[in-house]
C-alpha cells in the first residue's frame, strides 16, 4: 500500500479529521456518548491507518514505542492522582466534589481529566499491540525467507 498514490493523498485528508474526531469525543464525552475508551480507539485507528498507508517506520518516527510506554503509564498516573486526590482531600476514591470548593465544576474537572487519562492509556495500549503485531510479522518474513535461502543452499 504503501506505493499506492491515492490513498497516500487520501490518508493526508483523512487521517487529520480521524484526529480531530477523537477530540471531538474525548472533550463532549461527558455530555454526549463517547469518552475516553472510544476517543483512544479512533487516535489509534488513525495511528494505525497512518502507519498501514506510510509503513510502521514512519508510524514509529512520529511516536516512538518508547513514548508509547511513557504516555500509557502517564494515562493510567493521572487516572489515579484524580482518585488518590479525592482521598487525599477527604472523600473517596474518585470522588471529584473535594477537588474544587464548586461541586459542578469540581464534577466536571475531575471527569475530564479521568477521561483524558483512560483516552491516552487505550490509545497509546493499541498502538503497542499493533506495533508488537505488525514486528512480530516482520521476523516471520524474514524467518521465511532465510528458510528459504537454506533450502536452496541444499
Amino acid at each position: 500500500m504503501r506505493e499506492n498514490g491515492i490513498l497516500r493523498v487520501i490518508a493526508r485528508f483523512i487521517i487529520p479529521l480521524i484526529l480531530l474526531f477523537g477530540l471531538y469525543i474525548q472533550f463532549h464525552g461527558e455530555y454526549s456518548p463517547g469518552g475516553g475508551f472510544q476517543a483512544g480507539v479512533v487516535f489509534a485507528a488513525g495511528w494505525i491507518l497512518f502507519a498501514l498507508i506510510y509503513g510502521l517506520d514512519a508510524a514509529l518516527r512520529v511516536i516512538s514505542e518508547g513514548v508509547m510506554y511513557r504516555l500509557a503509564a502517564l494515562g493510567v498516573l493521572l487516572y489515579c492522582a484524580v482518585g488518590l486526590a479525592g482521598v487525599a482531600l477527604g472523600g473517596h476514591f474518585l470522588d471529584f466534589y473535594p477537588l474544587l470548593p464548586w461541586p459542578h465544576a469540581a464534577q466536571q474537572a475531575g471527569i475530564i481529566t479521568v477521561e483524558l487519562g483512560v483516552g491516552v492509556t487505550v490509545a497509546t495500549v493499541i498502538m503497542l499491540i499493533f506495533t508488537l503485531f505488525a514486528r512480530r510479522r516482520g521476523w516471520w518474513d524474514e524467518a521465511e525467507i532465510e528458510a528459504g535461502a537454506e533450502e536452496g543452499d541444499q
